[in-house]
């Protein structure tokens, strides 16, 4: 048992302990609470929202590489927006319930996504590609060539 009065509720934790896991967090319940609030489709949207993206720079393009694994190309929406914004969306579907169905665990999530990206000042809008294999997104996103300054030599007289 703790010596030290515990001022946070019920919680019998030691403040002073920096290896004590159980710590008072000023910030918990707060996003639960902050989505609550909001309307059903941002819940929806975040159930689903930490999708993972990669995003690379080669010397030719911009790569975005995204795992939709169960997806088909047809449930997923890439769009180029204006001001360079390039945009992912798409929907998981829920899976039918059957009343006789006995459910043990249901990790898989469903509902919408959505990622934006702001595309630097060299990304070529208008040639923008997304292919999907094997429930990996890529978007390929190609980058205005640089112009490399032209040097003259310069002779040299006297």
């Amino acid at each position: 048992m703790s010596l030290i009065p515990s001022f946070f509720g019920s919680r019998r934790s030691n403040i002073f302990d920096p290896f004590s896991l159980d710590v008072w967090d000023p910030f918990d319940g707060f996003f639960n609470s902050a989505l609550s609030s909001a309307p059903s489709s941002a819940g929806e949207t975040s159930q689903f929202a930490n999708m993972r993206i990669d995003w690379k720079e080669t010397p030719e393009a911009h790569m975005f590489e995204a795992d939709l694994p169960g997806l088909k190309k047809e449930e997923v929406k890439v769009e180029v927006e204006e001001g360079r914004i390039l945009q992912i969306s798409g929907e998981r579907s829920k899976e039918q319930e059957e009343k006789t169905d006995t459910w043990h665990r249901a990790e898989r999530s469903s509902g919408k996504f959505l990622r934006r990206f702001r595309l630097p000042e060299n990304a070529k809008m208008e040639q923008v590609k997304a292919s999907m294999e094997n429930g990996v997104l890529t978007v390929t996103v190609p980058k205005v060539k640089e112009k490399k300054p032209e040097v003259k030599a310069i002779e040299i007289s006297g």
